[in-house]
């Protein structure tokens, strides 16, 4: 691993801690609502995706077949890594706040907390390599295996 790819797989868990540093900041103020929403929006999601990106990126999407668009499959996974961030990490936070709840332990800062950890260590992890792909079976006219 690089020194530029360690860098770039810390960058969501220094989020994290940025954002519980910012609770320290008083209760109105933007630039703590900032770093705590843009953590929330993105950190969590950033760092899980970076575990199973390496899979993800092994088959590129296609693009409709009646107006070829060379740039088209850039594109399209750059936005589903987008939306894979975002719905990973409401998904993340949604999954923390409920066992919180259901503990009777919640408090936003638990939250953080939870979610800067699971950011750390989901940072730590080794990424997922992508999985060749199956052989197809021949199969018959009526779909059933020879």
């Amino acid at each position: 691993m690089t020194p530029q790819d360690l860098v770039v797989r810390m960058v969501p868990p220094f989020a994290g801690w940025l954002a519980l540093g910012a609770l320290a900041l008083p209760g109105g103020s933007p630039l703590r609502g900032a770093a705590v929403a843009v953590f929330l929006a993105a950190g969590p999601g950033a760092a899980l995706l970076g575990v199973c990106g390496p899979a993800l990126g092994s088959r590129p999407a296609r693009g409709p077949s009646a107006s070829p668009d060379p740039a088209f499959a850039r594109r399209s996974d750059l936005l589903e890594r987008l939306m894979l961030v975002v719905l990973l990490s409401v998904g993340a936070v949604m999954t923390v706040a409920t066992a919180l709840i259901a503990t009777h332990t919640f408090s936003a800062q638990r939250v953080l907390l939870a979610l800067t950890l699971l950011t750390t260590l989901a940072a730590c992890c080794p990424r997922l390599r992508a999985s060749p792909p199956a052989p197809r079976t021949p199969t018959t006219r009526k779909g059933s295996p020879l």
